[in-house]
């Protein structure tokens, strides 16, 4: 079988030079081995671009028929890393996308968790005029609009509130969304039922769309929660994605061996469901989550009346202590570390634990309740928390139906302690993972960060590397490429990543940005 694979691509790369020209190429990658990103075995090849387009991948193209030969001997050369999962909020102040580029991200696909810009048509015309450093998509987001027909309510929708909320999912692929995210695990998106997320569901699969779920649960109620999901994906005959998907809480570790047989079992049934997933044994999420759905019904003001009654605010402190027990806290308030705190920015890198000894309390869970509390009323808080088996991690990433993703947050140096997978996500599972555990070959590592989300998204011609692919292209040292970013400092780009290519143009160029703004808005059906 790798000698038929060998031959193939052989025979790809030979036909990609079969149709010669006078023109010269603008830019040569010459003497790599290259990943094509369809998982088949790397070759020696060299790689032409003109334009923003591969014309050419063959076995010693001539250098002196090149404007720029940037000379790859020794290194990877890969499809532009497309990252399936990207919290790209701040992308109108960070429109060079440093953070992700120099991880050798070329596409990043935004508004996941049910979070996205609504209305999207605006917010898109505003990317293209900021020129992002690279490629970027988006997902229309359930909780946003679900928030724009019903508020904070904790109710179903009425048939005329939920034909406007399908109405909004569809203008929003019309305007070029890929698909609809939820986030079911958070405000306002958890008070829907099933039935309301697979009538807005079925809305993106009438345009050729996908259905990318953060579940109700990942904790206790995972399998309730994967299971939603596939009735989902069954009921409205829609492609899923179970993102980040992960097991929550020591009480679930080992358990992906079952949700993966889930998997599995509903693929065979006619179920279209794959997976993303970081390569860390943290979560990063705000606060929030640890306190009781039910309490944040109506906004801010009603949570505020609920904790002035005596009774209530019991039951909210119960709940807390619950989740800290049994989910996101796991158990020790060591374990809940802040990354962004804008009313006390001395606790960003600090656990809950340290914020209890600050205060001179002991670190029981009732008292990190109390805690919680104190930040949900100064206006919440993000935080990671440590509460993932790398056991876990490991078993996702070697399923053949996952896909590396980082759900990072573009950040830059100074602002706030984010998750480490900000910008170290690519290059870890290149090099730990791949170099150091050899858990993945090099070549099922890059289709599962390449040619596998790109294909989830109908995208034929990116996360490829062919002639007449789009150019985006990343060169690697697959014996150097390394994450450097760690929950302690993690502010620190990757190493290891010498060449990014952006739609024909040179982003990062001996290991440095150039400030290239070559990025464009994809949108779904070539809008």
């Amino acid at each position: 079988m790798r000698r038929y694979l060998l031959a193939i691509s052989l025979a790809a790369c030979t036909s990609g030079a079969a149709r010669p020209s006078a023109e010269p190429y603008d830019l040569l990658i010459a003497g790599g081995t290259v990943v094509d990103g369809t998982g088949a075995p790397g070759v020696r090849a060299d790689v032409a671009i003109r334009g923003d387009r591969v014309v050419a991948v063959a076995p010693a193209l001539p250098r002196d028929g090149a404007k720029r030969v940037v000379d790859a001997s020794g290194k990877v050369v890969a499809p532009g890393f497309v990252d399936l999962h990207a919290h790209l909020d701040p992308l109108l102040r960070l429109s060079d996308m440093r953070s992700a580029l120099q991880q050798g991200v070329t596409l990043a696909l935004g508004g996941p968790d049910g979070g996205s810009p609504l209305p999207l048509a605006p917010y898109l015309d505003s990317v293209t005029a900021a020129r992002p450093g690279a490629n970027v998509a988006f997902l229309v987001g359930h909780n946003d609009v679900r928030r724009a027909v019903l508020g904070m309510s904790d109710r179903a929708p009425s048939d005329a509130e939920l034909a406007r909320m399908r109405a909004l999912v569809a203008g929003a692929m019309g305007e070029g969304a890929f698909g609809l995210s939820t986030g079911l695990l958070y405000l306002p998106g958890t008070y829907a039922t099933t039935d309301e997320v697979v009538a807005l569901a079925r809305a993106a699969a009438d345009s050729g769309g996908i259905y990318t779920s953060h579940l109700r649960k990942e904790g206790l109620g995972l399998f309730e929660g994967v299971a939603e999901a596939m009735e989902i994906g069954r009921r409205a005959r829609v492609p899923v994605v179970l993102t980040h998907h992960k097991a929550v809480g020591r009480q679930m570790w080992g358990q992906s061996v079952r949700t993966l047989a889930m998997v599995d079992s509903a693929r065979r049934a006619g179920t279209d469901v794959m997976v993303d997933q970081y390569p860390y044994t943290a979560t990063h999420t705000n606060l929030g989550v640890l306190v009781p759905a039910w309490a944040m019904a109506g906004g801010d003001s009603a949570f505020a009346r609920r904790l002035a009654e005596p009774a209530l605010k019991d039951s909210v402190v119960r709940g807390i202590v619950f989740n800290i027990l049994n989910d996101r806290g796991g158990g020790d308030l060591s374990r809940v570390q802040f990354s962004r705190v804008s009313w006390d920015r001395t606790l960003e890198g600090k656990t809950l634990k340290d914020w209890a000894d600050r205060r001179g309390l002991a670190p029981t869970p009732e008292n990190g309740a109390t805690l919680v509390l104190d930040a949900m009323r100064q206006g919440g808080a993000n935080a990671i928390y440590h509460v993932l088996d790398e056991g876990d991690v490991a078993r996702i990433m070697r399923h053949p139906q996952t896909m590396i993703a980082s759900d990072g947050r573009l950040s830059t140096p100074g602002d706030g302690h984010p998750h480490p997978r900000a910008y170290g996500t690519f290059p870890r599972v290149l090099g730990r993972y791949v170099r150091e555990q050899r858990l993945l070959t090099l070549e099922q590592a890059v289709h599962k960060m390449t040619g596998m989300p790109a294909a989830r998204l109908g995208l034929r011609d990116r996360g490829v590397l062919r002639a007449g692919a789009a150019a985006d292209v990343v060169v690697f040292d697959p014996a150097a490429v390394s994450d450097r970013a760690t929950f302690e400092a993690p502010h620190q780009y990757p190493v290891g990543i010498g060449t990014v290519v952006v739609n024909g143009v040179l982003a990062v160029d001996g290991g440095t940005p150039t400030g290239a703004r070559a990025g464009r808005v994809l949108r779904r059906g070539g809008r």
